[in-house]
């Protein structure tokens, strides 16, 4: 791990998905909880830090276009890109079953597990260590997020790119709806002209469908 924690339990926790908290047999420190709350902080320790971060380092731009940044710094995609570099997925504690279902390559699962690892080390070692580590690791890819204009919203663009080449609007579709309503999980697919051109996961059908929109971007792309 590219942090130490002073307490170990805090880490096996947000390293925790609840799909593994009846399987695991780990000796040591083993988790009694899921990482859902961790991951609940964390989304608020980072959205903080980023908007610290922009408002900083870029002073002469508006709310509307530092609001856009960091909806793409602090996106699903963006998360879960970081969480395999820093190889969380390898780390992360699964039931069997979620791990052959393809779980560890699950960007939705990987950007909450990146956001519970935030939550576990604030409360760990604080708000600043916490500021630090995402300096390090995933602030340094605003430079990529501004070269590839993927700060706007990714179905406008997806939009304009179908429009300009005289194709269909893009309609958006349910495949599943999983878990309770406070933590449900959705899957949604895109079709151009009734061809599926991208599919993308989130809590909320709009996390879904932008995820969605940017798969189908990098189709085009």
């Amino acid at each position: 791990m590219i942090l130490d924690f002073k307490n170990p339990q805090l880490l096996a926790t947000a390293l925790s998905h609840r799909s593994s908290l009846n399987e695991r047999t780990q000796s040591g420190t083993t988790a009694i909880e899921s990482n859902e709350r961790l991951e609940f902080l964390g989304d608020a320790v980072l959205e903080l830090a980023a908007t610290i971060y922009l408002y900083e380092n870029r002073p002469h731009e508006d709310e509307g276009k530092l609001t856009a940044y960091r909806s793409a710094l602090v996106r699903t995609e963006t998360l879960a890109k970081l969480a395999k570099e820093l190889e969380l997925d390898k780390q992360m504690f699964l039931s069997k079953g979620e791990e052959q279902g393809g779980g560890r390559d699950n960007e939705s699962l990987l950007a909450d597990l990146m956001e519970a690892v935030i939550g576990a080390m604030y409360l760990d070692q604080g708000f600043a260590v916490a500021q630090d580590f995402l300096a390090k690791y995933l602030f340094p890819k605003f430079g990529e997020i501004l070269q590839s204009k993927s700060y706007k919203d990714q179905k406008s663009l997806l939009q304009e790119k179908v429009q300009a080449r005289s194709l269909s609007t893009p309609v958006y579709r349910v495949l599943k709806a999983i878990g309770p309503d406070h933590n449900k999980e959705f899957t949604i697919e895109v079709l151009v002209d009734d061809e599926v051109w991208g599919v993308g996961v989130g809590h909320s059908k709009q996390i879904a469908q932008q995820a969605a929109a940017s798969a189908a971007l990098k189709k085009i792309i």
